[in-house]
């Protein structure tokens, strides 16, 4: 009987699933590891090329466009910001309409041109404005306006647009790849997340090697058109495994079903729900009866107000009855969101490593040793902490560590300690009369890569862990945890504005910490102390939720987070 069960069971799993052709996908033949490394092979080609152009904007912002310091540091959190937040977008779309293969295909394509726009761009002098030393305070540059700006905002943000709708997708397809229901590929699945971010580690160390290097002395046309070439392999690696993969069809927006929960339990909320008389099981009662599709206990009782979307009336159907599953899916969305806005800090401070950090490595010594005269490319710097995850991701998925909370929790501690590290370094470059070492900056970089490694994929984990009664969510969440990002980064630039402006109004010669474009006229080490105290308050808001979460759970068992 067992024997005769296992094939139906397979059956039915891989019918949820398509073929190139359409067809249901055939387990010997489509997905598993050798599908999923055609994957990670885009995954890896891609952020090498994003992470060329991000993490070195600010240079060629700076001295190509002419833009100031504060407004240059904006431009690129405000670009970074736009690719996280448009994850989202990325993930409504293959939900809804196209699915993972076809999204990636086409904002690949989109990515691709925008990086040659943007190299097109930096190549031609008529696109920008005349040559000027912009740290020479004598001389007044001009700054990039009109058409020159408009073509430079086009491209970037085209290449914004397709790497934020392919990041989700990426981790989301190549997940695809493995039948959960087969406890063998299962267990693969996490092995993929982590080669996952392994793939991810490597692109961003060879971008923040070589091809910043390239673009540091062959020029910045030259390193753009290197990330467009290399943003083509990605794609022709992509391609070239499109007979092996598993295709999961759209299957509708999750946005709806959440919109449908609340708008259903709004128009019920005078009605009594038969959960709300303070017991997990639904027995009979004289009020309204639960929609028949409850089985007993299934509603849990965090946010009770929300199972009132399921008290069905006679014949309703749409948008005033709901199916549990998705009034629990709202729930677990709404318990882990203060987790999520807990991390937003978090890449605030990463946003300063990508800018005003690189800004410092720029006004020190580059050697890489005295005896040699070889100079390090200033945002090069930004490679420790993915060299560190190359040691230290392989070590983290062998150890038994702790569960996520734990784990995010000692990386937000550790990002504020990275940011005290950095202010005690600014403060010491400011009054050396010497030119100090880049390597002072190390320390700042080390920190935050460990924090990145504990909070980054611990974040991953959280929500990939999370229990979603009917499943669906995953690729939404992965492209929530991108959004973290966005907002950080968008957090960024409205601090360094919100700095600059109050710190020179009460200035008596009108100057801000962050307004000259040469840092030693600039107070960058207090800016870092105030970034460093808000970390750590961020860090204990965190344990407040962490707590709020974790007693949840102990208290309702079976992931019931009793909030009324």
């Amino acid at each position: 009987m067992e024997a005769d069960l296992k094939p139906t069971t397979a059956k039915i799993a891989e019918e949820s699933s398509l073929d190139w052709r359409g067809r249901p996908s055939n387990p010997l033949k489509h997905g598993g590891m050798r599908a999923a490394a055609f994957v990670l092979g885009l995954q890896g080609f891609e952020i090498m090329a994003i992470a060329a152009v991000g993490n070195n904007l600010i240079t060629y912002v700076i001295n190509e466009m002419h833009f100031s310091l504060s407004k240059s540091a904006n431009t690129v959190t405000n670009f970074i910001g736009t690719i996280f937040l448009l994850s989202l977008l990325g993930g409504y779309l293959s939900d809804s309409f196209l699915g993972c293969f076809w999204t990636i295909l086409i904002f690949a394509f989109l990515e691709l041109s925008g990086l040659i726009l943007l190299s097109v761009q930096a190549h031609l002098p008529q696109l920008k404005p005349p040559q000027c030393d912009m740290l020479n305070e004598s001389t007044q540059c001009e700054e990039a306006k009109g058409f020159q700006a408009l073509i430079f905002f086009v491209a970037l943000y085209l290449v914004a647009l397709g790497s934020g709708c392919l990041k989700p997708n990426m981790i989301t397809h190549g997940a695809d790849q493995f039948n959960q229901r087969d406890e063998k590929q299962s267990k693969k699945l996490s092995s993929y997340f982590n080669a996952a971010y392994f793939a991810f580690s490597v692109g961003e160390l060879i971008a923040l090697t070589l091809l910043v290097y390239v673009q540091t002395h062959s020029g910045m046309d030259v390193g753009f058109g290197v990330s467009a070439a290399v943003m083509a392999m990605g794609i022709i690696t992509m391609i070239s495994g499109t007979f092996f993969y598993r295709n999961k069809p759209p299957q509708g927006s999750v946005f709806t079903p959440i919109v449908q929960v609340i708008v259903a339990a709004t128009l019920k909320r005078k009605q009594v729900c038969q959960s709300d008389q303070g017991s997990h099981s639904m027995e009979p009662s004289t009020d309204k009866p639960i929609s028949d599709s409850v089985p007993n206990s299934q509603l849990s009782q965090r946010f009770r107000f929300l199972n009132k979307a399921c008290i069905k009336n006679e014949e309703e159907s749409g948008w005033r009855v709901c199916r549990w599953e998705k009034v629990e899916q709202v729930k677990i969305l709404i318990s882990i969101t203060p987790i999520f806005l807990c991390t937003i800090m978090f890449n605030t401070i990463l946003a300063q490593l990508q800018t005003f950090s690189v800004q410092q490595a720029s006004s020190m010594n580059t050697r890489l040793i005295q005896s040699l005269d070889f100079h390090i490319p200033p945002a090069s710097l930004q490679s420790i902490p993915y060299l560190l995850l190359l040691l230290l991701v392989p070590l983290y998925d062998s150890l038994s560590l702790s569960s996520p909370l734990p784990r995010i929790a000692a990386g937000l501690l550790l990002s504020t300690f990275s940011m005290i590290s950095a202010a005690l370094v600014e403060h010491k470059r400011r009054n050396t009369t010497s030119l100090l070492s880049v390597w002072w900056l190390a320390p700042q970089f080390v920190i935050f890569g460990v924090s990145e490694m504990l909070t980054a994929v611990g974040l991953l984990e959280f929500f990939y862990k999370q229990p979603l009664p009917a499943g669906g969510m995953r690729a939404s969440l992965t492209a929530i945890t991108y959004c973290s990002y966005s907002f950080g980064f968008f957090l960024s630039s409205v601090l360094v504005s919100l700095v600059d402006r109050v710190t020179a109004s009460a200035s008596a010669v009108g100057v801000g910490w962050l307004t000259d474009n040469n840092l030693d006229n600039d107070r960058l080490d207090l800016f870092y102390w105030l970034l460093a105290l808000l970390s750590f308050l961020n860090f204990l808001n965190y344990l407040f939720w962490s707590n709020w979460y974790s007693v949840g759970f102990k208290r309702g068992g079976s992931g019931d987070i009793n909030v009324v």
